[in-house]
């Protein structure tokens, strides 16, 4: 486990424009971008989240972030957090994610994204 990746990985992340955090379930921490979820970290050990099946895909096939345990059919993946490097690349990819959501920023927000429609 990475010490200090909670902490390092909100401490970037809220910073970024329209960011909210919150309480998730499992006593995680969430990244919104209006009703959007980026992702959830759980403590200092992994980061979850929701990818459509493309970047799914491609992030799986690259060795980025592995099928999510609970619930592997549904797009959600994970990061494990042990070393450095893995909080950096954490990071860039809840960069991803806040890029694709600030790209429909213009979308009314109770409008679902195609990626939220594929994820069910």
């Amino acid at each position: 486990m990475a010490q200090g990746a909670h902490d390092r990985i909100v401490g970037e992340v809220a910073a970024w424009d329209g960011v909210a955090t919150g309480s998730g379930r499992f006593g995680s921490t969430q990244f919104l971008v209006g009703r959007r979820e980026l992702g959830h970290l759980h403590g200092d050990a992994l980061l979850d989240v929701p990818l459509p099946r493309t970047l799914q895909a491609e992030l799986l096939a690259s060795g980025r972030v592995e099928t999510h345990e609970w619930v592997p059919d549904s797009g959600w993946s994970s990061r494990r957090l042990t070393t450095d490097a893995d909080v950096v690349d954490a990071i860039a990819i809840l960069r991803l994610q806040w890029e694709r959501a600030s790209g429909s920023a213009a979308r009314r927000d109770d409008e679902p994204s195609e990626a939220e429609i594929a994820l069910g």
